[in-house]
């Protein structure tokens, strides 16, 4: 999926989202199993407005995305703040950096878009081969619970001044594929239609908990989305705490 449509829509769309409180909380768990970062990897950054708020906090950045429509949103909003950030146009799978980084993130259940599970442990072992040993990533996944209950065969409507979207779901199994139906208002007062489509697939704790041992990762701690508490038989998103292993463990290629 290129995001082209979604990418001018998205911030407006995830208006709701509370970056600096989800900032804060991410913060606090990097402090609670290890320490502050100074080099952050943002993976699968988007529109940036994690990489921002971490930013703002004095963290060094790097943001990468696949998506060049997304970075140059983000690119603009971290200029726009003044804040300098490393944007690198790269999926997480074919991550590719200078250097190590103290810490990492990959947030937004942006990990469940990888639908392929090769792909998904690929991922999962290149950010932590650019991870110092000991230092953490952090990640969010939607759960197979709210892919079951909540996103099923849904359709969710969005309405904006300018926008109306149709976000149609259809669920078999661990897979939802959806198709995004975008009319957006012209300047003569006509809708265009545009359309783009993607899949999610909802990881099991076995899934993942393999994907890490073969990425040279431990599992520090699970907990139910912005808390410390453990996951619930209906929690929609789970954070994952992982610490990259000794040098010696590293990731298979």
């Amino acid at each position: 999926m290129s995001y082209d449509l979604f990418a001018g829509y998205y911030d407006r769309l995830m208006e709701d989202a509370d970056y600096p409180g989800r900032t804060a909380y991410l913060l606090g768990l990097f402090a609670k199993h290890d320490r502050r970062p100074a080099l952050l990897l943002d993976a699968a950054c988007g529109t940036g407005g994690f990489s921002l708020e971490f930013s703002r906090q004095g963290i060094e950045v790097i943001g990468a995305d696949p998506s060049p429509s997304m970075l140059a949103v983000a690119r603009e909003k971290a200029d726009r703040a003044g804040e300098n950030i490393l944007f690198l146009c790269q999926s997480a799978q074919e991550l590719e950096l200078y250097g190590t980084v103290d810490g990492a993130v990959c947030c937004m259940d942006s990990l469940n878009h990888i639908a392929d599970y090769g792909e998904f442990c690929r991922a999962l072992a290149r950010i932590a081969l650019f991870l110092e040993p000991g230092r953490l990533l952090i990640f969010d996944l939607n759960t197979p619970y709210k892919h079951r209950a909540l996103l099923a065969d849904n359709t969710f409507v969005y309405e904006l001044d300018d926008l109306y979207l149709c976000w149609q779901n259809e669920t078999q199994g661990n897979m939802t594929d959806i198709t995004l139906d975008f009319f957006m208002l012209e300047p003569d007062g006509r809708y265009s239609r545009g359309c783009e489509a993607f899949s999610e697939r909802a990881y099991g704790a076995e899934e993942v908990e393999r994907a890490l041992r073969a990425a040279g990762l431990s599992l520090e701690a699970v907990y139910d989305d912005g808390t410390e508490q453990s996951p619930r038989p209906d929690s929609q998103r789970l954070i994952y705490v992982t610490r990259r292993l000794p040098s010696q463990a590293a990731p298979r290629e």
